[in-house]
């Protein structure tokens, strides 16, 4: 009996290894300098703005960093930075680039995703609650999606997407 739970028990060390090993490679993939396009919505009744964006991304076994800038229309430009840290059951960081502030991150790697739900230092569209998503498209490519409801629908929106390639 004895020898049986210490089997079970290695067998979940190592899965857990094996995990925080897949997260590391996972993290680590994101490494570079990113350009790209999109779409901005900066809240649910606004107009949607195409940006171009470029990133600088640095990466670790346990975090992410995103630093970069957007340009839409011809006079705005915002600084947008992202700093993740893998904690023992998911990622928690903060996220600078909205005018209410910095916001609070948490979440969990879900396949070649992170999923993050976002606290706003104030009121967006009716609350401080939104969903970023940091998606793994390709060796070279990644996704950057920011969910939000609708507070007169009550419907799921995007109110920003980023397709990136590494440059």
């Amino acid at each position: 009996m004895k020898s049986m739970m210490l089997l079970l028990l290695a067998g979940g060390l190592m899965t857990a290894v094996n995990a925080r090993a897949d997260d590391a490679d996972f993290l680590r993939s994101f490494q570079g300098s990113f350009a790209g396009n999109g779409t901005l919505k900066v809240s649910a009744n606004a107009p949607t703005v195409n940006i171009s964006c470029t990133f600088k991304s640095g990466a670790t076994a346990t975090s992410l960093s995103l630093d970069g800038e957007c340009r839409g229309l011809v006079l705005m430009t915002r600084e947008i930075s992202a700093d993740l840290k893998a904690t023992g059951r998911g990622y928690s960081g903060v996220y600078i680039g909205s005018r209410t502030g910095p916001a609070q991150l948490n979440g969990s790697r879900s396949g070649n995703a992170l999923n993050l739900g976002i606290r706003w230092a104030k009121l967006v569209n009716g609350d401080r609650k939104a969903r970023l998503t940091v998606e793994k498209t390709s060796s070279d490519g990644m996704r950057l999606t920011v969910t939000d409801t609708d507070p007169e629908t009550g419907k799921t929106m995007v109110t920003s997407r980023i397709d990136l390639r590494r440059s």
